[in-house]
């Protein structure tokens, strides 16, 4: 009986083991769990990414701390980052070590060198303390080898409709001092020229006979290459800002409150924009690829054009409703554009009547007098509907 016990025993296994191996009886396995439309086991939750300590990321959970509890403000080097009557109280320098210890002691002594010094210093070791220049300012970060490639963590909240007027109006702020951000003259400036005291055109032709930003193909036709005049600019760093928001000041936020404007980036909105493309035009202004990747409308849209460069920026931008932590408020509707682009037919010249008659007539037309990307893309409802209301 017992030999008999011990070979039903074997046979169980056995048969456990084939069918084991035959994915059969996985939902019997510890650590799964059967569905109930399959009966087979769920798949179990994919393992967290190994940590990567040559990257510091703000997004991790371990990491969303109060900012004052690595960063220090200001730095030691604010008067040195920035000088004479350029400098200003700011955070200019990477944390001390102190900061990063009490949760890495482990990785400061694992490797040669140990990856995570990389995350802040240039060739790690104890020959070499140098630095890689810390993301702030901008201007000096974006010309270094590690400036050109990084992408940050955050998006900057800055909400039009609380700015706008301030702006707008032609007077010293209330703070002792003024930054060439605020042009005197007359007692108010216009909605145009409120905007140009933060946003400028990037990279304009003027007088130069060369129209695009780098040297085009010699047969480049009438294939699309990026054009000088593009985009705009925007401020990059805190120089603007803290000419109202100072230690001096006392206006708040002050420039101590860093959570207040920089925000987590959220999911963004896919762009018109081709990294390989781009890649190929060889261009070396940042600020320039950082404004094309985030182009979630046209993604050729010129602004120095000259159709477009007498237009208010209120033709097309909802001032007023623009936060730039929210992509969705800086999104250009086609009803903007449909003012110009659209008319009763495709015969009268609007653009938007012609590529979608075009595209109608064959699918596998490609929408590229507007777009880079999403003139691919099945036509939107919303371009639809502008024809329809054009007529």
């Amino acid at each position: 009986m017992v030999n008999g016990n011990r070979v039903k025993k074997f046979r169980l296994i056995a048969v456990l083991l084939v069918c084991t191996a035959s994915g059969i009886g996985a939902y019997y396995l510890p650590g799964t769990q059967a569905t109930a439309e399959t009966g087979f086991a769920a798949p179990k939750e994919a393992p967290a990414p190994k940590a990567k300590y040559s990257e510091f990321p703000h997004n991790v959970k371990a990491h969303q701390l109060e900012c004052a509890n690595c960063h220090k403000f200001p730095s030691e080097n604010w008067n040195k980052v920035r000088t004479g009557d350029a400098a200003f109280a700011d955070i200019t320098e990477y944390p001390k070590h102190d900061s990063c210890l009490s949760c890495h002691k482990q990785q400061f002594f694992k490797g040669r060198p140990p990856k995570i010094c990389s995350i802040c210093h240039v060739n790690p070791g104890p020959r070499d303390s140098t630095r890689h220049p810390f993301p702030n300012p901008r201007e000096i970060f974006d010309l270094s080898k590690k400036g050109k490639t990084a992408t940050s963590d955050w998006v900057v909240g800055f909400p039009h409709d609380k700015h706008i007027e301030i702006v707008s109006r032609n007077e010293r702020p209330d703070t002792g001092f003024v930054r060439a951000s605020f042009v005197r003259g007359s007692t108010r400036l216009a909605g145009e020229e409120s905007c140009s005291v933060c946003h400028q055109t990037l990279s304009p032709q003027g007088d130069s006979p060369d129209e695009f930003v780098t040297p085009a193909p010699p047969k480049l036709g009438d294939a699309f290459w990026l054009k000088k005049g593009t985009f705009k600019s925007a401020p990059i760093g805190h120089t603007t800002c803290f000419t109202c928001h100072s230690a001096d000041s006392g206006m708040l936020p002050g420039p101590s409150d860093c959570a207040t404007c920089h925000k987590l980036k959220p999911e963004m909105p896919k762009a018109d924009f081709d990294e390989k493309l781009a890649k190929s035009m060889k261009i070396v202004d940042k600020r320039m690829m950082d404004s094309w990747r985030r182009r979630d409308s046209s993604g050729k849209f010129q602004h120095a054009f000259m159709a477009h460069v007498d237009m208010e920026c209120a033709m097309c931008h909802t001032v007023t409703e623009m936060n730039t932590a929210d992509p969705l408020t800086k999104k250009v509707k086609i009803s903007s554009c449909a003012t110009c682009h659209v008319t009763a037919t495709a015969s009268d010249g609007g653009a938007l009547n012609i590529e979608v008659e075009a595209r109608t007539a064959k699918p596998a037309f490609q929408c590229v007098k507007c777009h880079i990307v999403f003139g691919k893309l099945p036509i939107p409802e919303s371009h639809s509907a502008a024809i329809a209301a054009g007529k």
